[in-house]
């Protein structure tokens, strides 16, 4: 395994949230859904970003989704790292938009730059060393707070953050129990699961869309 082949989200209305990620993030076929009534409650231990190139493109993006259903959980502000915000989904996933630009100097440009799917976790030395020994790359770590793996050709990028402080970071209270109601297709052939009880499927279970 090296990139993610693909996201899938279980939800319980695939054809709702179908139509919300259209809508919102004109997301088609970046993010899978499947159906589930799997017990979840509180913060499901992830989220999912969407990075672009201007202020103008993050509010054009939360805007979207809140017309489409969307719950604010921080409106778009400038930070330290920029500028974004966070929503969530009515499936329940929490989304973060955000670019690294402070200045809004042009218009939207209706483009998605990135889409990063952050695992909060709660011993982020061994999560590292477990996606390393399965064959991921490294591109960035920040002692034992942050890593971020090579994307390679995967249309996801996958990282790492403390439990609790993704959850500050999305604006909701670290406390969550039940299923992630997330699955992650890994290249390689073998499925497994992580410390922290994220899914992987195996790449022949990821071929059809």
């Amino acid at each position: 395994m090296e990139t993610i082949a693909s996201v899938t989200l279980t939800v319980a209305d695939p054809e709702a949230a179908r139509r919300f990620y259209t809508t919102a993030f004109g997301l088609e076929s970046q993010i899978r859904l499947r159906a589930s009534d799997a017990a979840t409650t509180g913060f499901r231990g992830f989220t999912l970003s969407l990075t672009v190139s201007r202020p103008a493109d993050v509010d054009r993006l939360i805007d979207a989704a809140l017309a489409a259903g969307a719950t604010p959980l921080k409106p778009a502000a400038k930070s330290l790292w920029g500028y974004g915000g966070v929503v969530q989904a009515p499936d329940g996933t929490i989304w973060k938009v955000a670019t690294s630009e402070k200045k809004d100097d042009g218009p939207a440009t209706g483009r998605i730059d990135e889409i990063v799917l952050l695992l909060g976790v709660a011993d982020i030395a061994a999560s590292k060393r477990f996606y390393v020994e399965r064959g991921l790359t490294v591109a960035k770590s920040f002692s034992r707070v942050y890593v971020e793996f090579d994307a390679g050709p995967g249309p996801v990028k996958l990282a790492l953050y403390r439990r609790r402080a993704l959850a500050k970071d999305a604006g909701v209270p670290p406390e969550g129990t039940g299923s992630h109601r997330i699955v992650i297709g890994g290249g390689g052939a073998a499925a497994f699961t992580d410390p922290d009880g994220f899914e992987w499927e195996a790449a022949a279970l990821t071929a059809a869309p």
